[in-house]
């Protein structure tokens, strides 16, 4: 008892200090003068995902499919904050001692809502006569957010003793919800007035170890439950289209009315 409410107190933190620094980070820029043609950005992108964890410890293992949409405002040419919806198929497969010889093979569907902040490497932009405003950058994010997964099907039969025996394949998984800390890199391209391309390789740490819907597929890689390895991890490789818009009204302090 006294091991789950350290590890739960553990994650709790976790969560406060991501809360914590992107609240500040926010705070710090909102009040930053800036050239920004557009405020506001709507996206679509398509993709694949893929999970790392008990099942699998292999990146881009089983790739399944991933979409979803975006929206950005943008606090400065460098900062901006994203609210993301995302959805996608993971699926795992292993046969291993450490699981008694167990043939585990299975796939779900999860449903992601994140909330990110975002730097631009360089000062991200239109054509403008500014030479310090790019069209391309690289970004990089980092974020809190809430997951659904669950109702998927066990595609492959082996021994779920957790739930009273032999599952026949096409079972549906027990739906699950929990926080998850959204993280990763990308490449932003303005090709035209209000028309982008986003690449981005998002990775989201579950504050939870049963995304394979299995009780004692735990640990079987021998991590300590204390280690932030051992929580489940998916990442989506996704191209996105954005819009603009909300053109931001320019004031001018000079002039006289």
């Amino acid at each position: 008892m006294q091991v789950h409410r350290s590890l739960g107190s553990r994650k709790a933190g976790i969560l406060l200090r991501v809360w914590v620094m992107l609240a500040g980070i926010i705070c710090s820029v909102a009040a930053i003068a800036d050239d920004r043609p557009y405020l506001c950005e709507l996206g679509l992108q398509a993709g694949c995902g893929y999970y790392v964890g008990d099942a699998t410890m292999h990146i881009f293992n089983h790739p399944r499919e991933a979409y979803g949409a975006h929206f950005r405002y943008k606090f400065t040419n460098r900062w901006a904050l994203q609210v993301k919806g995302l959805t996608q198929r993971i699926a795992g497969y292993e046969y291993d001692d450490r699981m008694q010889k167990q043939d585990a093979m299975w796939s779900t569907q999860i449903i992601n809502l994140d909330a990110m902040a975002e730097f631009n490497f360089f000062r991200f932009g239109g054509k403008t006569y500014d030479t310090r405003i790019k069209p391309l950058t690289p970004y990089i994010f980092l974020g809190v957010g809430v997951a659904v997964y669950g109702n998927g099907m066990n595609i492959g039969g082996w021994d779920w003793s957790d739930y009273g025996g032999k599952v026949p394949p096409g079972i549906f998984f027990p739906m699950g919800f929990g926080f998850d800390i959204p993280m990763g890199f990308g490449l932003k391209w303005k090709f035209a007035e209000r028309f982008g391309l986003n690449l981005a390789w998002q990775h989201n740490i579950y504050m939870a170890d049963n995304l394979d819907g299995r009780k004692n597929l735990n640990n079987t890689h021998n991590l300590n439950g204390s280690n932030i390895l051992n929580f489940d991890v998916t990442s989506q490789l996704t191209l996105g289209i954005v819009f603009e818009f909300a053109q931001e009204k320019k004031v001018c302090r000079t002039c006289m009315y």
